[in-house]
């Protein structure tokens, strides 16, 4: 179960966030805060900018299950933060490559299996 399969409609947010051992939280962020995805006790917690369009929040949920489905968590916290814009970056190229790989079925440079 991953994300590819809830872009093609084949699971629901919900289920993959059961996966995932993940849930969802909209907060009142400052500008320019869309959300982040921080681990505690073993649940993921993602936290969604509620001033957002429903557009911008689903792209942002899509965006921190990248984290999660990368293993970005799970690094050293002090190697996090040295790769924090690298992760962001590579977030969101994950996002795009999987979106284009629903019509070709291949989503190169990732070890993540699709």
């Amino acid at each position: 179960m991953n994300i590819k399969n809830l872009l093609e409609g084949n699971i629901t947010q919900q289920e993959l966030l059961n996966y995932y051992n993940a849930n969802v939280t909209y907060v009142s962020l400052s500008r320019g805060i869309d959300g982040f995805v921080f681990n505690h006790r073993g649940i993921y917690n993602i936290i969604v900018n509620s001033n957002l369009s429903y557009y911008k929040r689903k792209k942002t949920i899509l965006h921190e299950l990248a984290h999660i489905e990368l293993s970005h968590l799970d690094q050293d916290k002090t190697m996090l933060e040295f790769n924090r814009n690298g992760f962001e970056d590579e977030a969101d190229r994950y996002i795009k490559c999987l979106k284009e790989s629903l019509s070709n079925n291949y989503c190169e440079n990732f070890k993540t299996k699709l």
